[in-house]
């Protein structure tokens, strides 16, 4: 590659950042397309990923880059701890709407009903790829794909389908939306191709969403605690799902 920094130009506007060694070992790992990978240290980083992601080595070794700092400081807006960045292709909206529609489905969809926070978002996305979810949707205005988000998700949005629709457009299932009203989780076994929704910490549901809800669920909570954080709620339920398969 003759002049990296050309290539991130022409690039960056509508590819993905991915920003630090995490979120390109996370990407590559997820059968990501990258067509520009950068590091201030080729060796420095090759040897994070002989420790760290050996699986991923050899891939790394073929898309990395080394280039001075201060161009690196030119390319990225916060330039992450490693000195690694690239960019990524965005997968296509069509297939990952294709994905979320097919039926039968094994592992939930989970639903940020107009988030706020984009690090919360990237928490949530993060979380969700662990479980091995078959995606997450957003609503309202908030974009899952910000460069915020993808590093709050550390690269996992390739391992997992992240779009944003509208609450006409949510993937088929039964919809199963947390509300302090309704009735406690433990108490409901949560199918596979549950449908998870999950309101902002500020206002909750969407009127919209909460009518279109098939069940309303609450966590266990306090008395006098006003709410859970959002990924932390996402993992509660998350994790109420998952034990039921054990």
């Amino acid at each position: 590659m003759t002049d990296p920094a050309g290539l991130w130009h022409r690039l960056a506007d509508f590819s993905v950042l991915l920003d630090g060694f995490h979120a390109l070992k996370h990407a590559v790992r997820f059968g990501a397309e990258i067509p520009v990978a950068l590091t201030t240290d080729r060796e420095a980083t090759l040897a994070l990923a002989d420790e760290l992601a050996p699986d991923v080595r050899q891939a790394l070794d073929a898309l990395l880059t080394e280039v001075p700092a201060p161009v690196y400081a030119s390319l990225v807006p916060r330039p992450h701890p490693t000195a690694v960045a690239a960019l990524a292709v965005r997968p296509s909206r069509a297939a990952n709407l294709e994905r979320l529609a097919r039926m039968p489905r094994t592992t939930p969809v989970v639903v940020l009903d107009q988030p706020r926070n984009l690090g919360n978002a990237g928490a949530v996305i993060r979380l969700a790829a662990g479980f091995g979810a078959t995606g997450v949707v957003t609503t309202g205005t908030l974009d899952p794909w910000h460069p915020t988000v993808v590093r709050g998700g550390a690269g996992l949005h390739f391992a997992t389908a992240v779009e944003r629709v509208t609450v006409e457009e949510l993937p088929p299932g039964p919809l199963f939306a947390l509300d302090p009203e309704g009735d406690d989780i433990r108490g409901t076994k949560l199918p596979d191709d549950a449908v998870l929704a999950f309101g902002s910490e500020r206002s909750g549901l969407s009127a919209d969403l909460r009518a279109r809800a098939d069940h309303l669920l609450s966590l266990p909570m306090r008395p006098q605690v006003s709410s859970y954080n959002l990924a932390t709620s996402v993992a509660m339920t998350l994790y109420h799902w998952s034990a039921a398969g054990f």
